[in-house]
């Protein structure tokens, strides 16, 4: 199987610019790609995992990658899926979370030797004069059909500010100026991404002359199923290890629904497709082990084997009727945090990160009804604890039938 085929298979092409061009090149490893990653945040999330995934795979067979920061554009803010202006970044709050970026994603790709790129837009972006970016890019672009793509059109009734509105030029800019400078070839993005790279394709065609960039840029499309996917979770579930544990990284996929766990194994793993086919024939209890395999898997490839492998033990040993378990999540409380020497559960639950808000935690106790500490269930939203019972091995909250936390002083 090439590696166009494999893709194909696992579901990651959508469409492309020129489908013949492709295969050869991928197959060949000839292309120089970007995918672009917006730091909006301090850390990734699983929404950039499957974009990781298809790099990692991309690198394996002699193709170089190019992780592009969107420092410069996070500046302006894509409108894309967006019903609202995005709130504006500092720079340096876009340069520390360009940082963590760069740290995490050394994990899956090898930037050693000149294997892949890391470049940040903001480095040519931020220079640019206004009035020489109007003459010599703007020009390449017709307003109606910018108009006309997607992006903006979701949002012409609720307001598109003429900073947004740049973006386009921007991102296709970003197209242009790495052709130029590192030989790239390829772009890839997902399903709101696509009138912005047609955008570069068009600029450089324009700038270069169309035979000679028509021979060289070419436009792949992620799986718009995938691009769901990742939006589904990428408000929860991080890379860091400091802001979702390796543990509740693990409880994530193997709890994901059995509908999607063919489709994350075939997207984001290294599985053998052959293994993944087997699994599609899979039903009832024999779905728990497909999600076993999918949420080590994954673990392991973020956080390391060792902790895929404790992960998947103290999930067992909750599950399996062994009890609470040593490697399970766990909260420190201070005593800052006890008031006359005791604790609500209302507050022990926000501490831990099992509810959101006071509010939540109230619901969860006495509506939801799905609290217990240790093996009783606890209905009271007024329950309190105090530093004794919080004292060595603590008190063990429980969410529902899957979500385990220890917490004490």
């Amino acid at each position: 199987m090439t590696l166009y085929e494999e893709l194909t298979a696992r579901g990651l092409i959508a469409q492309v610019t020129d489908e013949e061009k492709v295969k050869e090149m991928i197959n060949n490893g000839k292309a120089t790609f970007y995918i672009g990653f917006d730091p909006t945040a301090d850390s990734l999330h699983v929404g950039h995992f499957m974009a990781l995934s298809l790099m990692r795979r991309m690198q394996k067979h002699g193709n170089r990658p190019i992780a592009l920061l969107g420092g410069g554009t996070a500046m302006v803010g894509d409108p894309s899926g967006k019903s609202d202006m995005r709130k504006m970044m500092t720079r340096e709050t876009i340069q520390h979370n360009a940082d963590c970026f760069k740290e995490q994603m050394s994990r899956f790709i090898d930037f050693s030797d000149g294997k892949a790129l890391m470049v940040n837009n903001a480095d040519w972006l931020l220079e640019l004069n206004y009035v020489n970016l109007l003459r010599e890019v703007g020009a390449c672009f017709s307003v109606n059909n910018m108009l006309r793509a997607e992006c903006y059109k979701q949002r012409m009734e609720k307001g598109l500010s003429f900073l947004e509105f740049n973006y386009m030029i921007m991102q296709s800019y970003d197209f242009y100026h790495l052709y130029q400078e590192y030989g790239c070839n390829f772009q890839f993005g997902g399903d709101d991404q696509w009138s912005n790279m047609l955008g570069g394709r068009e600029l450089i065609r324009r700038k270069l002359g169309k035979e000679d960039a028509e021979a060289m840029t070419i436009t792949l499309l992620l799986n718009s199923e995938g691009k769901k996917m990742g939006k589904t979770v990428s408000g929860a579930v991080w890379l860091d290890p400091n802001k979702t544990s390796p543990y509740d990284f693990y409880q994530y996929w193997r709890n994901v629904d059995d509908a999607d766990v063919i489709k994350c194994l075939k997207m984001l793993t290294e599985v053998p497709l052959e293994q993944i086919f087997e699994m599609e024939t899979w039903e009832g209890s024999q779905l728990n082990r497909a999600k076993e395999i999918l949420a080590y898997e994954l673990t392991a490839l973020v956080h390391g084997e060792d902790e895929a492998k404790k992960a998947q033990a103290t999930a067992k040993a909750l599950f399996g009727g062994a009890g609470a378990s040593d490697d399970m999540p766990e909260t420190v409380v201070s005593a800052n945090d006890l008031t006359d020497g005791s604790i609500s559960l209302i507050r022990l639950l926000t501490l831990s990160g099992l509810a959101s808000s006071n509010g939540d935690a109230k619901r969860a106790i006495t509506k939801d009804k799905c609290i217990s500490v240790g093996e009783e269930k606890v209905l009271d939203a007024a329950a309190t604890y105090t530093a004794e019972q919080l004292s060595g091995q603590g008190l063990v909250l429980k969410k529902g039938k899957k979500v385990y936390h220890r917490v004490h002083l």
